[in-house]
């Protein structure tokens, strides 16, 4: 089982959750995140005052999946996600040794 992390723009998500449950994807977390990558946040105007924009809204999405899911599941984030601009994103995948489910208390694959 693995654990797939995703950081991506706010306005994708419906698009990112819409791909992931047409490759079967079944739950989700999403949480709203900030933070800056390679383009170190920007500079915006407001009421004449220009002032800098350090760390930027995102959304990093959460989502448990059996190994022969992976690519599957790393191919429709990256596709629905990508915007072709600076920002958009990465996905980190991390091993996921236990799972379990608290209302039944069922382990592993199951537990998905």
């Amino acid at each position: 089982m693995k654990m797939v992390t995703a950081i991506v723009k706010p306005f994708k998500l419906d698009e990112v959750r819409e791909a992931l449950g047409a490759v079967g994807v079944q739950g989700i977390t999403v949480t709203e995140v900030k933070g800056f990558g390679r383009q170190k946040g920007h500079t915006e105007l407001y009421r004449g005052a220009e002032y800098v924009v350090d760390f930027l809204p995102k959304l990093k999405l959460e989502v448990a999946v059996e190994e022969a899911l992976l690519p599957r599941v790393i191919e429709a984030i990256e596709s629905a996600a990508r915007t072709g601009r600076i920002g958009d994103g990465k996905v980190f995948v991390a091993a996921l040794d236990e799972v379990v489910r608290i209302r039944t208390g069922e382990t592993g694959r199951s537990a998905l």
